[in-house]
């Protein structure tokens, strides 16, 4: 009874289809994106560059002084570092989980900072970035599921 009101009339079928379709769509934009508690460790990288330098000169002259600093670092679960030929290095710190994260950032800041001046040269020219990652792969599964 109710599809024969569709069936004689589409325009008004498809009009109404049009409508849902962009409520559907608003709706979507105002969900939350993070509904589920955060199972994942807060991490912060610290990114530098040193040009013209091998693996080694970079380990023991970079990446040494770093993470030394790094360590004892409040709530740290732990760090993983690389090195490449190219003279690139990053630094990955974890922290426990349920960390705040901008608190992270600040303290792992704080310890590039110490380490600075034991650095070369080189290095603090080219910069050392320290940014946050939060990689929330429940939220996407979930998404697409």
């Amino acid at each position: 009874m109710l599809a024969r009101i569709f069936i004689s009339r589409p325009r008004f079928a498809m009009v109404i289809s049009i409508v849902l379709t962009l409520a559907g769509a608003l709706a979507m934009l105002a969900l939350p994106v993070e509904q589920y508690p955060d199972v994942t460790p807060p991490e912060v990288n610290v990114q530098t560059r040193y040009p013209g330098a091998s693996a080694e000169v970079v380990a023991a002259t970079v990446a040494a002084p770093l993470e030394e600093e790094m360590n004892g670092v409040e709530n740290m679960i732990y760090m993983e570092s690389d090195c490449d030929n190219q003279g690139n290095y990053s630094l990955t710190v974890t922290f426990a989980v349920g960390t705040d994260l901008d608190m992270c950032l600040v303290k792992v800041q704080n310890r590039v900072s110490q380490a600075t001046p034991r650095l070369p040269s080189e290095v603090t020219e080219q910069g050392l970035s320290v940014s946050s990652l939060r990689s929330s792969i429940l939220g996407i599964v979930s998404f697409f599921s």
